[in-house]
């Protein structure tokens, strides 16, 4: 299976690279970084790249596109040649998906019009302005389509997608094999969880940057 996961400038790492550790051990999987050009692509936090090593068009229809999200997914939403080809590898893919805010870029390619999905917290009305029906839940699957939550929750949606291809004995291994057994130290990860306090300081801090 080509799995392809498509960077841009102001991308988060892990939203990229969480899910790339789980999928990239599925049997006969070839995992391929694209972006509009081939070469390093900078995250969010602007201290870290990624290489892409090939354009979008060089990989036009994979089996499995992962969509992650960041900053700078906003700065795509009426990016053509990004939302075209989105829409295009969806026809045609097994498994169309999306972590955190990469959600927003499906939204806007038309794909999750009238689906359940999901994405950071802090965007879910402004997922709901796509068409699509925002839920608060981790991982939300609606067909082929699976979108995650924000940053963290891409490592849950790939073995939900590994057990769904490979198996949930494989996914299972998988995750011993990563030693994904979370034990945060602040039970702080959700707004259900958090202060509301805490969940006020963010909302404004983020209306004000």
């Amino acid at each position: 299976m080509d799995i392809a996961i498509p960077l841009y400038d102001r991308f988060t790492a892990l939203d990229a690279v969480g899910p790339y550790e789980v999928l990239s051990r599925l049997p006969g999987a070839r995992v391929t970084f694209l972006a509009r050009e081939p070469g390093p692509v900078t995250t969010d936090n602007g201290m870290l790249t990624l290489t892409a090593e090939s354009a979008l068009e060089d990989l036009p229809r994979p089996g499995l596109v992962l969509v992650p999200g960041g900053p700078g997914a906003r700065d795509l939403l009426d990016d053509e040649p990004m939302l075209a080809w989105i829409r295009d590898a969806h026809e045609h893919s097994d498994w169309t998906t999306s972590v955190c805010t990469g959600s927003l870029l499906l939204g806007a390619a038309g794909v999750l019009d009238g689906l359940e999905a999901t994405s950071h917290w802090l965007e879910l009305e402004t997922l709901g302005g796509f068409g699509a029906r925002p839920t608060g839940r981790r991982v939300v699957e609606q067909g082929k389509v699976v979108t995650s939550a924000g940053v963290s929750s891409g490592i849950d949606m790939a073995l939900v997608l590994a057990a769904r291809i490979a198996g949930e004995d494989f996914a299972k291994a998988v995750q011993l094999m990563i030693e994904y057994d979370p034990e945060p130290p602040f039970d702080s990860g959700s707004t259900d969880k958090a202060a509301p306090e805490l969940v006020r300081t963010i909302r404004e801090r983020v209306a004000g940057s």
